[in-house]
């Protein structure tokens, strides 16, 4: 791929991006997506996980098995603390 080539729509990140922060030493893809927030729009990664992992393994060296796709977090739901108390003493659940 070229340097121009969008790895990331959602944070409109290329392929240069990807390159120049694993140069700067983030070898890992949940340091690269803390720096550059890849991975955490609206399509939680289905689109570039991939290609920044083959980045990675193109870079260090280490087959695409070895290298971890980062951690994930269920999307949360706001709750009130008042739906919390009640349903700890005995009240009713709220959703």
């Amino acid at each position: 791929m070229d340097d121009k080539s969008i790895v990331c729509r959602c944070s409109d990140l290329s392929v240069k991006d990807i390159r120049d922060l694993i140069a700067q030493g983030y070898t890992t893809f949940d340091e690269i997506k803390r720096i550059s927030r890849v991975g955490m729009g609206p399509c939680q990664g289905r689109t570039c996980t991939q290609l920044v992992l083959r980045e990675l393994s193109i870079a260090t060296g280490k087959p695409l098995s070895e290298l971890l796709p980062g951690t994930y977090r269920p999307p949360v739901k706001a709750i009130k603390l008042k739906a919390i108390c009640e349903c700890t003493q005995g009240g009713e659940a709220h959703d």
